[in-house]
């Protein structure tokens, strides 16, 4: 099981390289990330972007711009619209943000022509941390893409949150999901949510995991929490994922622990056709290059 960032990458690079294509590839923690990336053997790099700019930065950051290929284009959503037509047409097999604006990058994926939604599908997105005073990698949706998931949106989270844990080796993912407290409240809607979807886990309607709530943070993360309030759960203190019921919750823990607990990260649109690398344009190059490798992980054999 990998229990470290660095661990992913030291899987990846024992791989087939992946090929990545960049939508508007001309900053430099993107390029530093992308070409640790392809220094490492993990990708090859298409970067879709202003040659003149990339090159600039390139230069002044002493990144050799022969590593990569260039698709010379200035504007912003155009760099979007050529990276995912890419993936559309199987020339690509992991799609990567830079400078653009997320809102941008994911009208881009939502295009009905050559977009990477599936039909009927949900987006969502998974970010997985390293916390420094948790005993492994946690996963956390949805920091970034669904505001407020119903009943069913939480469904479809709960099986990319499992997903992104299988790969990750763990055999029965532990997926606390989120509420105010552990007790059952029923005007609390999130605390409803959670006890079906436990059932639902009970059942076994989301294969080989555990899943238990509703769960506090403090109880889903440490075990004396748990144990102090009589909570008997083996999800309890030792959680591999969190379902949190809000983007308004799991974004604020995400900051959190990003930048008050100095966590690295990696994160990606999951729901799409391909792993779609989704960072904060402010967030460092080893976080960006960290999602490159989860999302060369994930790519579909």
């Amino acid at each position: 099981m990998i229990t470290k960032l660095e661990e992913i990458i030291q899987t990846v690079q024992g791989q087939p390289r992946k090929k990545l294509a960049v939508a508007y590839a001309q900053d430099s923690h993107t390029l530093e990330a992308v070409g640790a990336a392809v220094d490492m053997g993990i990708v090859e790099a298409i970067l879709v972007g202003d040659r003149d700019e990339i090159e600039r930065v390139c230069m002044a950051d002493e990144i050799d711009p022969e590593k990569f290929s260039v698709i010379d284009q200035k504007s912003d959503v155009a760099c979007v619209a050529t990276a995912v037509k890419m993936i559309h047409d199987g020339m690509a097999d992991i799609l990567m943000k830079g400078l653009v604006s997320t809102d941008k990058y994911m009208r881009g994926i939502l295009d009905k022509e050559f977009g990477l939604l599936p039909p009927k599908g949900v987006l969502s997105h998974v970010a997985v941390l390293e916390l420094p005073m948790y005993h492994k990698l946690l996963l956390v949706s949805d920091v970034a893409v669904i505001p407020y998931p119903d009943l069913d949106q939480k469904v479809r989270i709960t099986r990319y949150l499992i997903e992104a844990a299988r790969a990750l080796g763990v055999q029965k993912p532990k997926v606390a999901v989120v509420a105010p407290s552990e007790q059952m409240l029923p005007k609390i809607q999130s605390a409803v949510d959670a006890a079906i979807l436990s059932k639902m886990g009970d059942r076994g309607q989301f294969g080989n995991a555990l899943i238990d709530g509703p769960l506090a943070v403090d109880v889903a993360l440490v075990k004396e929490v748990a144990q102090t309030k009589g909570l008997s759960s083996p999800v309890a203190g030792d959680a591999d994922c969190l379902l949190f019921p809000t983007l308004d919750a799991a974004n604020a823990f995400f900051k959190a622990a990003n930048q008050l607990c100095r966590a690295p990260l990696a994160g990606m649109v999951v729901g799409t056709k391909c792993p779609c690398v989704l960072t904060s344009r402010g967030d460092s190059p080893a976080s960006k290059l960290y999602s490159i490798a989860m999302a060369a992980l994930s790519v579909k054999k």
